[in-house]
Order: C-alpha cells, then structure tokens, then sequence
C-alpha cells in the first residue's frame, strides 16, 4: 500500500509578508534604547535598562534587565515598534497607481492574518488602505473624463 504525502501548502495562505516583500526593511532601521524600551513595556515587558538589540531580518533580538535586576533576553517581531505603523502609512501614501495599491491591500491581508497587529492600529490601518483606494479611483475617473472631454 502506498502512504499519501500530505501538502502543507494547501493549509497556508498564498502571499508574503511585507518584509519578504522588501517593502519594508527593518533590519537597517536604527533602533534606540529608548524606542526599544517603550515598544516592550507597550507589551507588558517589565523594562529596566535595555543591554543589546541585535537585529535579524524578520525579528530583532533584544536584551535587557527586568524591574527585579534579572537579565532577560527575547524575539520580538518589528510589528510591535511605532515605526512599522509609520512606515506601512508611508508606503500607502506612495501608491500612486490603483493596481499598486491592490497589490499592498493583498500583502497586508497576508499580514493581517498572520501576524499580531494591536487592534486599534489595525483598524487605522484598513482605514487608510479604504481612503486611499478612493482617492486613487477618484482621480482615475477624473483623469479619464478630462481625456475624453479635451
């Protein structure tokens, strides 16, 4: 008898991330201390002293004394920094195209389903996405009837 292999990737959603899309790079980012500190005791990390942060390409490494002196050291994903938000807001307002935009709208669906995003800046987040989109169609249509009137 023969044994079935199963498919993982009929389980997985298609797409990426958008750092395996090289939309954003965090990896170059320039972290402080403090940026670090504030980011972690946003989520719960009882925060003394930031030791190293050591950046990968789809987390950061960070090391740091806890409130009671212990060394505590964890992955964190770039998601829970400030700067993601500004970035990802920053990468909407470029989209100058509406396919480029749709193509963004899929990636952060991907992301959406995938990672952790608080629910407030999620919910910003698809707000911009929602306006742009309009935006976008908006001056399309005007860009289309300006040609067919002149």
């Amino acid at each position: 008898m023969v044994s079935r292999t199963r498919k993982k990737t009929q389980y997985r959603r298609k797409g990426q991330s958008l750092i395996s899309a090289n939309k954003i790079k965090p990896q170059f980012w320039h972290i402080s201390d403090a940026e670090a500190k504030e980011a972690l005791k946003a989520q719960g990390e009882p925060v003394a002293k930031i030791k190293k942060i050591h950046k990968l390409k789809h987390q950061v490494c960070i090391s740091y004394w806890n409130e009671s002196g212990g060394v505590c050291s964890g992955f964190f994903s770039y998601r829970i920094f400030a700067r993601w938000q500004k970035e990802v807001e920053n990468l909407i307002y470029t989209c100058s195209m509406v396919s480029e935009l749709a193509k963004l709208n899929w990636i952060m669906g991907y992301e959406f389903a995938y990672y952790n995003y608080l629910p407030e800046t999620e919910d910003a987040l698809h707000r911009l996405l929602e306006d742009r989109s309009c935006v976008l169609k908006a001056t399309t249509q005007q860009a289309v009837f300006a040609d067919l009137f002149n």
